[in-house]
């Protein structure tokens, strides 16, 4: 089975973030009926797929299936968009839908890319960038691998000290201990994860 982050919801919070949504629905409907929560549900994912999203501004119905959804009341009270359909100019439709669904899916892969960029830039913006000079004293971010397990949440969360050796790449950086032994690993310094902290 593949787990990466692109190809597996649970790595990468997808999952987790879509059925954050579908449990805080359910919590707005149901109120203190919280034991009705199985026959809402059919309601609540309903909504949840025929609501028109941010990213797409598309609701997830026609990504999947092609064609727009009809809301649970156009099935128990005449509509024109049902009265008017007959069997044959609903099957063009439908045909017609199922042509154009690859455009509109590639249409809502551009405004995915957009929206990241945007989320991103908004992200970026109060980041500061720390650069460092060979000869820095720094603290290197110990991670879980390198801590002692029976401390728990008393480990170090920074181990060093240690001198900057060279430059290993963008943001990256090859570190020795205080003794000149240079690290196997070059350590990075990016500005979302900022694993050197400097010495003053």
């Amino acid at each position: 089975m593949i787990t990466s982050t692109h190809l597996h919801p649970q790595a990468n919070g997808q999952a987790k973030s879509n059925n954050m949504i579908i449990i805080n629905n359910l919590q707005n409907t149901l109120g203190a009926k919280k034991r009705r929560w199985a026959k809402e549900l059919a309601f609540v994912l309903w909504a949840d797929r025929t609501t028109t999203k941010n990213e797409t501004a598309q609701t997830p119905f026609p990504l999947v299936f092609g064609t727009e959804a009809m809301i649970l009341t156009e099935m128990v009270f005449p509509t024109a968009r049902t009265n008017l359909q007959t069997r044959e100019t609903n099957n063009e439709a439908i045909a017609h839908d199922l042509d154009t669904v690859d455009n509109l899916r590639d249409l809502s892969k551009v405004r995915i890319a957009a929206f990241q960029q945007r989320i991103a830039k908004s992200y970026d913006k109060n980041i500061r960038i720390r650069r460092f000079q060979v000869g820095d004293l720094v603290l290197r971010k110990a991670f879980q691998n390198t801590t002692n397990p029976n401390d728990g949440k008393l480990a170090p969360k920074w181990e060093g000290p240690y001198l900057i050796d060279s430059e290993a790449g963008k943001g990256a950086y090859w570190l020795a201990t205080m003794e000149g032994e240079i690290l196997r690993m070059p350590s990075i310094s990016k500005p979302t994860l900022c694993k050197l902290e400097i010495i003053f």
